[in-house]
């Protein structure tokens, strides 16, 4: 097959480009593929973070591809559907995790549904923080889909919301495999200046008001000296309220902070210190923190929101808390260090869940999909 991936990719940086840049390898092993990128992602007044783009230190995979889409640009939506109709796929590839997104790969993939099944790998339908719009403009781009997948129930759910005749297939999110292996324990907690012999918490990824740090850091206070929490990821936004948290907190000591973009190649450091991760997101569909969590063997806790508890607590490579709220994550954290086996038991699931979860499979689920679509 000719498949066309219309998304962002190298220069652009963040889990959204490292998953394009994966699927696009295992799918040219078998395919013709050609990578359409976007020439403006967002205005820079609308980026909340530092840079949308990778820095000179980062290790991004490159990807060639042509850069046409600027989603400011109505004339650039119009130059894009030319370019990737003259390629003339048989597929085109787009995902969607927000409604900013609708009105640009909409127009191309409503135009491009005429000459060739268009796919649309589906991270969000509603977004973690939603707006107005949001339905108008995903209705919108949905249109343009001959078939869907989503990465977990929850965000099927929301698909059939919103298009109940909606062709679609749940495929997991593959575990990335490019952060190199896990380093020795106590070099990593030398370079993070953790102390050794302590619980190590971790939190990992962009600080965003949905994904619930500041859940996290009330349930921290109220553990004993045994544990340490680190805190790893570019805060989108101000970091003033979980700051005023950390001042008041008896523990503020023994909590280790990184507050910008974690490369890839130091991404093995902060999991390898690591006992456990936790996630107490307000909101969720899944996560690629979790697929980076079981590329390093370590288990997780979790809110039983979204798909988090389909793909992590029911799977059991880590724990589901019953409530969004510092006493219930609490409560899971205390439970996963004093249950004899939990952590043996946690790591045999991952183990299982690494074997289920590759490129190459992904890829072999997409393409049959693909070939059921009129």
């Amino acid at each position: 097959m000719k498949i066309a991936i219309l998304s962002c990719f190298y220069p652009y940086r963040g889990g959204i480009s490292q998953f394009n840049a994966c699927l696009y390898q295992e799918l040219s092993k078998h395919h013709i593929v050609k990578a359409f990128n976007f020439k403006r992602q967002y205005p820079e007044f609308l980026f909340p973070g530092k840079t949308q783009y990778v820095t000179p230190d980062d290790e991004a995979v490159p990807v060639e591809s042509t850069f046409l889409l600027d989603t400011a640009d109505p004339f650039s939506y119009v130059s894009t559907y030319k370019a990737i109709r003259e390629w003339e796929p048989d597929v085109l590839i787009v995902r969607y995790w927000m409604s900013y997104f609708g009105p640009s790969l909409g127009y191309v993939t409503r135009k491009m549904k005429k000459h060739c099944k268009v796919i649309s790998i589906l991270d969000n339908v509603i977004p973690h923080e939603p707006r107005f719009f949001d339905t108008p403009l995903t209705k919108y781009f949905l249109k343009g889909s001959s078939g869907s997948v989503t990465l977990c129930e929850a965000v099927s759910k929301d698909l059939l919301r919103l298009k109940p005749d909606a062709r679609y297939t749940v495929i997991q999110h593959p575990l990335y495999s490019h952060f190199g292996q896990k380093m020795d324990r106590s070099e990593a907690e030398r370079i993070l200046n953790l102390e050794p012999g302590k619980k190590n918490l971790l939190f990992f990824g962009l600080i965003r008001a949905y994904k619930g740090l500041d859940i996290l850091l009330e349930a921290f206070g109220g553990l004993s000296d045994d544990y340490q929490l680190i805190i790893a990821g570019e805060p989108y936004g101000s970091f003033e309220r979980y700051q005023e948290i950390i001042d008041r907190l008896p523990g503020k000591d023994r909590i280790r902070m990184e507050l910008k973009y974690i490369k890839d190649s130091e991404v093995s450091i902060y999991f390898s210190a690591a006992d456990l991760a936790v996630l107490p997101y307000r909101s969720a569909t899944q996560s690629g923190i979790s697929s980076v969590s079981y590329h390093f063997e370590v288990p997780m806790i979790v809110t039983a929101v979204g798909g988090l508890k389909e793909t992590i607590g029911d799977r059991g490579t880590g724990i589901a808390a019953s409530e969004c709220t510092p006493d219930a994550i609490r409560k899971e954290i205390i439970g996963y260090f004093s249950t004899p086996g939990m952590k043996e038991k946690c790591i045999n699931c991952i183990r299982q869940e690494k074997e289920r979860l590759s490129w190459h499979a992904f890829a072999d689920k997409l393409t049959e999909f693909i070939e059921t679509l009129e």
